[in-house]
C-alpha cells in the first residue's frame, strides 16, 4: 500500500506557481515648479534658519536670521512676479490638484510677502525695547530672580524668524489649497509657530504665556471642527477636492445632511482663524498678551490667509449651494460687526480695542466673501490689502508708547500724547481714521467697494447694518483721538521711544500706502479684479 500511494502521489501534476503580479505603476503627478517656487523658497529658508539656530554663535544669529528671512522673501517675490507674466489666464492646478495658483492667489501671496517683511523688521527692532521685544531665555520661569535678570539682557530668542517663515509658508499654502486636506495641513503649519511666538514676550511674561495657551487650546478645538467637517464632506462627495465637492452637490440626489453638516463644521474652523464673531473669543486676549510685532503679524497676515481660504472654499466648493448657506453667513456677519463695534466701546486697553476692531472688520470682509461674484472677490481682496497695511502700522505705533513697565496700552496713559509727541499722535490718529473708514483713507475705499458689491448682489439690509456698525465703531476710534489731543498729559505719563531707521521706514511706507489707496485706489483695484479662481 505504501508503494501504491507513492506511485499515485508521484503521478499527480505538480502545481505551477502563478506568475507574479505586475508591479503597480505609480504615476508622478505633474508639478509646475515655477508656480510653487515662492512657497519652496520660504519653507527652504525656514529650514536653513533652524540650522542657523543650531550652529551659529548666539551673538551673530539675529543679523543672520534677519538677512536670511528678508532675502528669502525678496527672492520669493521676484519669482512670483516672474511667474505672473507667464501664468495661464485660467491659472495653474499643480501638485496632484492640491494647489491652485491663479491671479487671486498671486495677489494674496504678494500682499503676505510685503507685510511679512515689515513684521520681521518690527520683530528685529532692539531700540524700542532694550534687547528686543522677545525674551532672552524662554525656559526661565516668569517672576523668578533669573527672569528679572534676563529681562535686562541685550539678547532675544531669534527662533522667531524661522517660526515666522514657517507661518508665512503655511499661509501661502492655505491661500492656494485646492483640497481640504491640504488646507488642513497648511492651517496647522501656520498656526503652530504662532502659538509659540505669542508666548515669547520679554515683558509681562505671564500674560504672554496665558495668551499662547488660550490660542493653542481654542485653536485645537477649531482644528477639530475643521477636520470633522472635512470627514463629513469626504463621506458625502467621496473626495476632498473642492471642485469634486461642488460637482457632487450640483449633480446628485443623495441626502444633503453630510454636505451641510460638514460645511457648517468646516466654516467654524475657518471663521475662528479669521477672528469672525462669535468665533473670536481668542482674539482680545491673544492680541493683548502677545509681543506687539507678533500681534501685528497676526492681525495683518493671518486675516489675509484666513479670508483667502474662506473665499476659495465658498466660491469653488460651495458656490452652487449658496442659496442654502448664505442666510446663515448673513447672521454671522451681522453678529461679528455688532460684537466688534459694541464691545470695542467698553475697552480700556488699546490693543484689546484694536482686537475688537478686527472682529468688526472681519464682519465687513465676510460681506464681500459671500457675494460670490467677481465684484465681491475683487472688493474683498482690496479690503484685505488695505486692512493689512493699516493694521501693521497701527500696532507698530502702539509699541512706541512706553513707560517703565513696558508698553503703555491703557487708554488713560495716552492722554495728551499729542503734546509729548505730535508726530506719533498724528500718525496714530490717521491710522484710526483709516480703520474707521473716513474718506481720503484706504479704509473708506475698502468699505465702499465691499458695500457696493453687496448692493449689486441684493444685500441692501446687510449693508445698512454694516453702515450702522461702522458709525458705532467710529466712536471708540475718535475717543482715542480726543484723548490724545484734548486731554492734559499726566506728569508721570509714558514717553515715546524713537525707533531705528528700519522700523521708521516700515511705519512710513504703511502710512503712505494707506493714504495712497484712499486717494488713488484704481491701480490696486485693477490688480485685484484681474482674475478669478481656477476651477478644476
Amino acid at each position: 500500500m505504501s508503494v501504491l500511494a507513492t506511485l499515485v502521489t508521484a503521478a499527480q501534476p505538480v502545481p505551477v506557481p502563478a506568475p507574479p503580479a505586475p508591479a503597480a505603476t505609480i504615476t508622478q503627478p505633474p508639478i509646475s515648479y515655477p508656480a510653487i517656487m515662492p512657497i519652496l523658497i520660504i519653507l527652504g529658508a525656514a529650514c536653513v534658519g533652524v540650522l542657523f539656530e543650531a550652529f551659529l554663535p548666539r551673538h551673530n544669529r539675529i543679523a543672520a536670521q534677519l538677512v536670511l528671512s528678508v532675502l528669502a522673501i525678496l527672492v520669493a517675490g521676484w519669482r512670483l512676479l516672474s511667474y505672473a507674466d507667464e501664468m495661464p489666464e485660467t491659472g495653474t492646478i499643480t501638485l496632484g490638484r492640491a494647489l491652485a495658483v491663479d491671479k487671486p492667489t498671486l495677489v494674496l501671496w504678494a500682499t503676505l510677502l510685503v507685510l511679512t517683511i515689515g513684521a520681521l523688521i518690527l520683530m528685529a527692532d532692539r531700540t524700542v525695547e532694550r534687547g528686543g521685544y522677545f525674551v532672552a531665555d524662554a525656559a526661565v520661569r516668569p517672576g523668578t530672580v533669573q527672569d528679572r535678570a534676563q529681562a535686562g539682557r541685550g539678547e532675544m530668542q531669534t527662533e522667531v524668524f524661522p517660526l515666522a517663515l514657517f507661518a508665512l509658508g503655511g499661509m501661502m499654502v492655505f491661500c492656494a489649497a485646492n483640497d481640504l486636506l491640504t488646507m488642513f495641513i497648511a492651517l496647522e503649519v501656520l498656526s503652530l509657530p504662532l502659538y509659540l511666538m505669542c508666548g515669547l514676550a520679554r515683558r509681562r511674561r505671564l500674560l504672554s504665556q496665558e495668551a499662547a495657551v488660550k490660542y493653542f487650546l481654542l485653536g485645537a478645538f477649531a482644528s477639530a471642527f475643521f477636520l470633522y467637517g472635512l470627514a463629513l464632506l469626504y463621506g458625502y462627495a467621496g473626495s476632498v477636492q473642492l471642485s469634486d465637492i461642488a460637482n457632487a452637490a450640483a449633480g446628485t440626489n443623495r441626502s444633503e445632511t453630510l454636505l451641510f453638516g460638514g460645511l457648517g463644521l468646516l466654516v467654524v474652523g475657518l471663521l475662528f482663524k479669521g477672528s469672525v464673531g462669535p468665533f473670536h473669543t481668542w482674539t482680545p486676549d491673544v492680541y493683548q498678551g502677545a509681543p506687539t510685532p507678533v500681534t501685528a503679524f497676526m492681525g495683518a497676515c493671518t486675516k489675509i490667509a484666513a479670508f483667502g481660504g474662506i473665499l476659495r472654499v465658498l466660491s469653488v466648493g460651495f458656490g452652487t449651494t449658496s442659496w442654502e448657506w448664505r442666510g446663515v453667513l448673513w447672521g454671522v456677519a451681522i453678529a461679528s460687526m455688532v460684537i466688534g463695534a459694541v464691545l470695542g466701546l467698553t475697552q480700556t486697553d488699546v490693543k484689546r480695542m484694536v482686537a475688537y476692531s478686527s472682529v468688526a472688520h472681519a464682519g465687513f470682509l465676510l460681506i464681500g466673501a459671500i457675494v460670490l461674484k467677481p465684484a465681491g472677490l475683487s472688493a474683498t481682496l482690496f479690503y484685505l490689502v488695505t486692512y493689512g497695511f493699516t493694521t501693521l502700522a497701527t500696532f507698530g505705533v502702539i509699541g512706541l508708547v512706553r513707560n517703565a513697565d513696558g508698553e503703555a496700552t491703557h487708554l488713560s496713559q495716552w492722554a495728551g500724547l499729542a503734546k509729548r509727541s505730535p508726530l506719533v499722535a498724528g500718525t496714530m490718529a490717521f491710522l484710526l481714521l483709516a480703520l474707521a473708514g473716513i474718506p481720503l483713507t484706504s479704509g473708506f475705499v475698502g468699505k465702499f467697494v465691499v458695500f457696493q458689491a453687496a448692493l449689486s448682489d441684493g444685500m441692501a439690509p446687510l449693508v445698512v447694518v454694516a453702515v450702522l456698525a461702522s458709525a458705532v465703531a467710529a466712536f471708540f476710534y475718535l475717543r482715542v483721538i480726543v484723548l490724545m489731543y484734548f486731554s492734559q498729559p499726566a506728569e508721570d505719563g509714558p514717553t515715546v521711544t524713537i525707533p531705528n531707521l528700519w522700523t521708521t521706514g516700515v511705519l512710513t511706507v504703511c502710512v503712505l500706502v494707506t493714504l495712497f489707496l484712499g486717494i488713488a485706489p484704481s491701480l490696486v483695484l485693477d490688480w485685484t479684479s484681474s482674475g478669478v479662481f481656477a476651477l478644476q
